[in-house]
């Protein structure tokens, strides 16, 4: 056990010394949040209602991207760098390894959901219920779990390079077909009904709801479980095509 919570340290000191998670994961999405809600917004009718739910959009484009360029890239870092093999001949079980990663990116998830929260209190002073602020953090962190299935993916990838590319797509479009830039409402309708297949907006749409008042819709459930079935059987398949 205190081997796991050692590794789980680790990983969460390297996730903070890695330029892609401070860049991508905090600095972006603050950014982003502070122009769309008092530079290009600021005519919008309920400016406060338009806070909290770019708010939300944030936060969920700041955690999907920790989890499929981080955790993806690193593992491919680790698998290039020998790490993984090393880890392997150390009596440290696979198992405990590969949870602890999951652990520390858990916890990382947490620690951007607070900061990215804090940033729109203190921009904007939005203002929530306690019941809006947890049920949300809580969406948001349960949620991304399909998006750590498609870092896993990235992560079968060979080279950092490309799989630095590939993710940059990757996250890039999910976030802006999944309405986390803009709303869906203002795509052309072919892409309105593209954005409702995609997890990402699912993602985001829970987050959204809550701050209306509402649940999560059980579609989104349904979509992202199947993400989730999807990105873990490619990504086992995968590993287990290289490793034969």
């Amino acid at each position: 056990m205190h081997a796991i919570i050692t590794q789980c340290k680790f990983e969460m000191i390297r996730i903070f010394r890695n330029p892609y998670f401070v860049f991508w994961s905090l600095f972006m999405p603050i950014l982003f949040y502070f122009i769309f809600t008092n530079i290009v917004n600021t005519g919008v009718p309920d400016q406060g209602e338009w806070q909290a739910y770019y708010l939300m959009s944030m936060t969920t484009f700041s955690v999907m991207g920790s989890a499929i360029m981080n955790f993806g890239i690193r593992m491919v870092q680790e698998q290039t760098e020998g790490w993984s093999t090393f880890m392997k001949l150390t009596p440290f079980p696979s198992w405990a390894y590969f949870a602890s990663k999951m652990f520390g990116q858990f916890i990382i998830h947490l620690l951007s959901i607070l900061i990215v929260f804090l940033a729109g209190f203190i921009i904007n002073d939005v203002s929530l219920s306690a019941f809006q602020w947890i049920f949300s953090g809580i969406w948001i962190l349960i949620a991304s779990i399909p998006f750590l299935a498609l870092g896993s993916l990235v992560g079968t990838m060979r080279k950092v390079e490309t799989a630095g590319g590939v993710s940059n797509i990757i996250y890039l479009a999910l976030a802006i077909l999944g309405g986390m830039w803009m709303p869906v409402d203002i795509f052309p309708s072919f892409l309105q009904r593209l954005a409702e297949w995609l997890p990402s907006y699912h993602f985001g749409s829970g987050a959204w709801n809550i701050v209306e008042g509402t649940s999560p819709d059980w579609q989104s459930f349904i979509i992202l479980i199947a993400y989730l079935c999807l990105f873990l059987l490619l990504a086992i398949f995968i590993r287990r095509k290289q490793e034969a």
